[in-house]
């Protein structure tokens, strides 16, 4: 009498992918915080969009409510599994980031309004002082992160 044993089913292998960057706490430093994601999800296969936006909404917060003179800002995404995660830290820990309804009128104030709409999660942490992070996460479609 022969025994068979089921085989386990397969799982999809999943790639680690991750890329991070020092920028100058500047308006040319969010810029290019924006262009270097951009050009890091294509390179890795993925949809830039809605990430770009998150991460222009992050560094602008970075470098208008997050700057001190003389400390950059770091922007860090990767994907585990299904899922990218953007982080930006900035030096300025003892401010939290506050999301909150601007006035109608307002030209700015509706940053992290627009990463709660575009993320799947979002939120914040401290690091080590005088540090803090404020980080999104996104679905991928599966078969766009799957190993070939």
């Amino acid at each position: 009498m022969k025994q068979q044993s089921a085989a386990p089913k397969a799982q999809p292998e999943y790639a680690f992918r991750n890329f991070s960057v020092r920028l100058s706490p500047t308006p040319r430093g969010a810029r290019l915080a924006r262009l270097l994601t951009a050009e890091q999800l294509l390179s890795w296969g993925l949809p830039v969009d809605p990430a770009r936006q998150i991460v222009a909404e992050l560094a602008a917060n970075a470098v208008t409510h997050g700057r001190v003179p003389g400390r950059d800002f770091r922007l860090t995404a990767y994907v585990i599994g299904t899922t990218l995660r953007i982080e930006v830290t900035d030096t300025c820990g003892d401010r939290p980031p506050l999301a909150q309804a601007p006035a109608e009128d307002a030209e700015s104030g509706r940053g992290l309004a627009l990463v709660e709409a575009l993320a799947d999660r979002w939120g914040w942490g401290p690091g080590l002082r005088p540090r803090k992070t404020v980080w999104a996460e996104v679905g991928l479609p599966p078969d766009a992160v799957v190993l070939n």
